[in-house]
């Protein structure tokens, strides 16, 4: 391994312990105070919708070999998917049931989500399950089922803090949101947006950040958004 992926690598570890460890303290902080006041459920759905998605997203594209083929018959190069992408995925997705499971043992506390949130999060599910027919009975590929999975991933990064800052406005207080969560977020997302320029140069292929319009606005939100950043979608 040269300089340049072990930088790759170190940078990869680093942003998936910087994200990965930024639900902690909100897991903390609902703990201590035996309340999840201050927390947004829109915020909690929108953020296992996301991991869900990329959970799949990456699962699929590290292990299984024939959307690995498909992609390099579309893009003539190998997917760009690591281990702890996977890793951080699957993480993700367990911390933020977690936060939802806070929601539910912490009484006194029983919320619904917003009819907006709700509606969206039913038509993702539908879309999702109208492409996996189409799969099914021969009418599409998966990956482009796994490409729906990878816009579904950015569409609830791009929206899921809206409803916490909508929260923390009607409230006048961020008290119950922790700000270390934020930090640690953006520590991440400087860490992600760093290995996209180096994976780049390593692989002397710039389309992973220019291909496509989608990596473009990703780069734009650097909270929790690491997930178009390499794939060349």
């Amino acid at each position: 391994m040269n300089a340049w992926d072990l930088l790759s690598e170190l940078l990869g570890w680093s942003y998936f312990i910087a994200w990965s460890f930024s639900s902690y303290p909100q897991l903390y902080l609902n703990w201590q105070r035996k309340s999840v006041r201050g927390l947004s459920l829109d915020y909690l759905c929108y953020s296992i919708l996301g991991f869900l998605s990329y959970t799949v997203f990456t699962l699929a594209f590290y292990f299984n070999q024939e959307i690995q083929d498909e992609y390099y018959k579309r893009h003539n190069s190998e997917n760009l998917v690591q281990f702890n992408d996977v890793a951080f995925a699957i993480h993700g997705l367990t911390m933020s049931l977690l936060l939802l499971y806070q929601t539910y043992i912490f009484k006194g506390n029983k919320r619904h989500l917003s009819s907006i949130t709700a509606m969206v999060t039913w038509l993702t599910c539908m879309g999702g399950l109208l492409l996996w027919f189409a799969v099914h009975y021969g009418n599409s590929e998966w990956i482009h089922l796994m490409y729906y999975l990878s816009f579904v991933k950015l569409g609830s990064d791009a929206l899921k803090f809206l409803p916490q800052i909508w929260l923390n406005y009607k409230r006048k207080s961020t008290l119950g949101w922790s700000v270390h969560l934020i930090l640690l977020d953006t520590l991440g997302g400087i860490c992600s947006i760093i290995q996209l320029v180096v994976d780049a140069y390593i692989a002397k292929d710039w389309s992973g950040i220019s291909g496509d319009l989608a990596q473009e606005e990703e780069t734009l939100l650097i909270g929790d958004q690491q997930y178009h950043r390499r794939y060349g979608i």
